[in-house]
């Protein structure tokens, strides 16, 4: 089903947009660990493991792998692994609204790769997308280096993040069909964790919290909650409309960000971010190539 139809009703839209607003606490929760960033993560998907495990285990039956399947998904959680790891970097040296909008951005850069693959004219939604994403992305940055050449950085760490995920979902879109969402996942999460044990281990962060309380909820919240609000959202709701609840997202990051951290956005990054979130839109509305948000 690629279009929204009345049987999604008020009540899955308001569950969409809790989806949405469960994955936007993630960026305060990383802060909010007393953990390395990439620690962080680790837990993230460590203590998600069993729950995401056992519900691959409940689809079992439905489809396999194939000879080379099950390797691609492995690759595919190491590059997962990755964005999460450079997301979370970002996300301690940038605002968290920054942060948001670039880990996002992989639709845009989906929608460039598929031209690029097709060697095909842009459509109008495209090159919009592509436009905004541009000007959005200057605007932000431009603003995160009148802070401090610390933000820029977590903004191209965030940025670099956007472009791991597109690549985790490329790896992904041949074997969907095949098995169950919640089946690859089980395969590419426990390919992630080791990965993000060892560059966590590598940075000399500090692994084992004091306060569990953090990492708990950003697992319940960001891998279990979030993402599997989205993997079923993908049934009932159009990519456009995903796209615009997408909009919650570095909206409720910039305001936590706003009340826990005192984050000010100038007139120049509400235009930045007003043009990144238009660019995250228009990804949606040139296809479902774009692929899901980030989880």
């Amino acid at each position: 089903m690629t279009d929204e139809t009345p049987h999604a009703g008020p009540w899955r839209l308001g569950l969409l947009l809790l989806g949405n607003a469960a994955l936007a606490m993630g960026p305060l929760l990383v802060r909010l660990a007393d953990t390395g960033p990439v620690a962080a993560g680790f837990w993230r998907l460590t203590l998600a493991l069993p729950v995401i495990l056992l519900l691959g285990w409940r689809e079992r039956g439905k489809g396999s792998f194939g000879r080379t399947g099950v390797w691609f998904v492995i690759a595919a959680g190491v590059f997962f692994a990755l964005d999460i790891a450079a997301w979370h970097i970002g996300i301690e040296r940038t605002r968290l609204g920054n942060a948001a909008l670039f880990g996002n951005s992989g639709s845009v850069i989906l929608v460039v790769w598929s031209l690029l693959a097709a060697r095909r004219v842009p459509y109008r939604a495209e090159l919009g997308a592509i436009a905004a994403a541009v000007v959005g992305s200057a605007l932000l940055m431009g603003g995160s280096l009148e802070i401090g050449r610390e933000n820029l950085i977590g903004d191209l760490f965030s940025l670099l993040a956007g472009m791991l995920y597109a690549t985790y979902i490329l790896m992904l879109r041949h074997l969907r069909g095949r098995v169950g969402s919640w089946t690859l996942l089980s395969v590419s999460v426990t390919a992630g964790v080791p990965v993000l044990f060892a560059i966590a281990y590598a940075l000399g962060e500090q692994i084992v919290p004091t306060d569990w309380t953090p990492l708990i909820v950003l697992s319940v919240l960001s891998q279990i909650v979030g993402q599997g609000v989205l993997i079923w959202a993908l049934f009932w709701f159009r990519p456009l409309v995903i796209g615009l609840a997408l909009l919650t997202q570095p909206a409720i990051a910039a305001f936590t960000g706003w009340i826990a951290f005192g984050e000010t956005l100038s007139p120049g990054d509400v235009v930045g971010m007003v043009l990144m979130a238009t660019a995250l839109v228009l990804a949606r509305i040139a296809g479902p190539r774009a692929g899901p948000a980030r989880p």
